[in-house]
């Protein structure tokens, strides 16, 4: 295994991509605090890019952790079956698969016929990188009730992929929206 760079504690930001032993992570969320003399503590929530399981880790001071030797390039989403998301390599065509254990929620976001940034790891593909905001064709959408709009008002629309997502009242069928795929949120109007 390559190590390319050594990360400290206080690279661990979210989005990170590490290794451990001979597995790459991906940090999920981040907390540092200090210790009055002691120095930082950080604790972060991290995934394993291959398995998809995640954990939490404390890491304390001076550690140093090894950056993930991991490359991307583009592929074709083409569709998925009962355990596994199914690609096509866009420069030398060939297929490939990704099982849906390794790209869990991600899959929600997945149209076929996508361009998408694929994760290789010992030159095999891992998982998917998608982009923070993604594009998205709403294919049901209650009518919007008006009425105690005070607040902020939101109605559950189903996207192309069948991805609920909240968004305000005057969306419709039909309507193109952009959506954060780190947490399934309404962006705007797309």
């Amino acid at each position: 295994m390559k190590i390319t760079n050594m990360l400290s504690i206080t690279d661990l930001k979210i989005g990170v991509k590490f290794s451990i032993g001979n597995e790459p992570y991906i940090v999920l969320s981040y907390s540092q605090s200090k210790m009055g003399r002691g120095g930082s503590v950080v604790k972060v929530r991290i995934k394993n890019l291959i398995t998809g399981a995640t954990l939490g880790k404390t890491y304390q001071g001076a550690e140093k952790i090894g950056e993930a030797d991991l490359f991307k390039k583009t592929a074709q989403y083409l569709y998925a079956d009962d355990n596994q998301t199914n690609f096509m390599d866009m420069e030398s065509y060939e297929q490939f698969s990704i099982p849906l254990s390794q790209i869990g929620e991600q899959k929600s976001y997945l149209v076929d016929g996508t361009e998408t940034d694929i994760l290789y790891y010992n030159n095999q593909p891992i998982n998917i990188e998608l982009p923070i905001k993604m594009k998205f064709k709403v294919s049901e959408a209650p009518p919007g009730v008006r009425g105690n709009t005070a607040g902020t008002t939101t109605k559950p629309v189903v996207i192309e992929t069948g991805l609920k997502v909240d968004t305000p009242l005057f969306i419709k069928e039909g309507d193109i929206i952009v959506v954060d795929t780190r947490d399934g949120s309404y962006v705007e109007r797309g």
